[in-house]
């Protein structure tokens, strides 16, 4: 199967997807569901809010993750598993043992009320240890990958798609040719959607942990995603989901407000069994609609190149990377000024993106640093004028003559 020409949108979705990643990660200081610190203003009162994006967002990341990893594959199968082993593995070593750990030192400090200093708490980070435990019994593994667990999924996924690719090549044309039927919105908004309304009758058998080995419900959900990317990335895929985008955004936030109304009125109460299984039915559907509509809308206004484009490319992976742990040291860093959430929040956010941004500067101008966070050589700084005009000055000082004077 061909590899046809660079499809924008996708660069543009994993950047705007990667960007949500912030306001929804300051957003989980001010829920109330857990998270590694809590604000003290924290409630319910945003948690619609940050219901409109999570359940699709990773989705559409491992989606898109898995038609890079189709371009990958297209372009130099012989280095696909290298280099995206060092591409995700190095980060994610460097993450868990230098970025993470400030998250889960605030976390047992705030929660359990540790009293050590942050050498004493490394030191029994490296060491594996398991003592750090709630009122629940509920212990904190270390080390940890937290916010990183996206990166460790991925490098798996590929390596699975990887030996797909090698065992059933012939999967992507046939799928490409399935696709070339005519289809219409039963077939995209309803079959499509099947598979993840399937896979969310699994939560409460295999939550979501982030736990590798037994995380079956992740699995399914963004492993089947990354797979539909991987063979579908130069199908009519896209182009359905063009057609049948205002219908996906208007099923999704219908979804979204029966799901809504759907947890209000049983707040304190459980479910019956069958409106359960029709809610995480409606669940998986809000999944796939969202991602539909996303990707449609980002090919038809999105599916061109700019330069903040090829700016923020190599950026956004370094961002994502330090953006969880810069979050949690600004939350403490602000917490002598008690201001209003609203502000907080709002200052949480520009400076985490301004911090990052700074960050990802300073980094890509340092090999070791580059390869750490995940920037590609792309991200690598243009040379300077002086090194640009370098090899033409030396072109130019030996065409000059031997021998130049008067009457030459």
């Amino acid at each position: 199967m061909k590899d046809t020409q660079r499809q924008y949108f996708l660069d543009w979705l994993r950047i705007l997807a990667f960007g949500l990643l912030v306001p929804y990660h300051v957003g989980m200081y001010y829920v109330s569901w857990d998270w590694h610190v809590k604000s003290a203003s924290a409630s319910d009162a945003i948690e619609p809010l940050m219901l409109l994006s999570s359940p699709w967002r990773l989705g559409l990341l491992f989606l898109v993750a898995g038609a890079a990893a189709h371009h990958l594959l297209t372009r130099k199968p012989e280095g696909f598993v290298a280099s995206r082993s060092k591409r995700l593995l190095w980060p994610l070593i460097f993450g868990m043992f230098v970025i993470v750990p400030p998250q889960a030192f605030y976390e047992v400090q705030t929660k359990l009320a540790y009293g050590g200093s942050y050498l004493d708490f490394m030191q029994l980070y490296v060491k594996a240890f398991h003592g750090f435990c709630g009122k629940e019994g509920k212990c904190l593994d270390l080390p940890t990958w937290n916010h990183l667990w996206f990166v460790a999924y991925l490098w798996v996924y590929s390596l699975v798609g990887w030996a797909l690719w090698k065992l059933l090549p012939q999967l992507a044309t046939e799928l490409e040719a399935w696709l070339e039927k005519p289809r219409g919105a039963l077939f995209t908004l309803g079959l499509l959607a099947l598979p993840l309304m399937a896979a969310r009758q699994l939560a409460s058998i295999f939550p979501s942990t982030h736990n590798l080995s037994w995380d079956w419900y992740n699995h399914l959900q963004y492993g089947g995603l990354f797979l539909l990317g991987l063979y579908g990335a130069h199908s009519r895929l896209w182009e359905l989901m063009q057609q049948w985008r205002r219908w996906a955004l208007g099923l999704a936030l219908l979804g979204w407000a029966l799901l809504m109304v759907y947890f209000f009125a049983y707040a304190k109460d459980t479910p019956p069994d069958t409106l359960r299984t029709v809610m995480r039915c409606l669940w998986g559907g809000l999944q796939w609609w969202a991602t539909c509509a996303a990707c449609g809308f980002a090919k038809q206004w999105l599916d061109r190149d700019h330069p903040a484009r090829r700016w923020l490319t190599p950026a956004i992976f370094c961002v994502y990377i330090l953006h969880q742990s810069v979050i949690v040291l600004l939350t403490r860093a602000l917490l002598p000024l008690s201001l209003p959430p609203l502000v907080e929040g709002l200052l949480l956010i520009a400076l985490t993106f301004a911090i990052c941004l700074i960050g990802y500067l300073v980094a890509r101008r340092v090999p070791v640093l580059r390869g750490a966070l995940g920037i590609s050589d792309s991200g690598r700084p243009a040379p300077g004028r002086a090194a640009t005009m370098r090899p033409l000055l030396h072109k130019a000082l030996h065409e000059v003559p031997a021998h130049h004077g008067p009457g030459q």
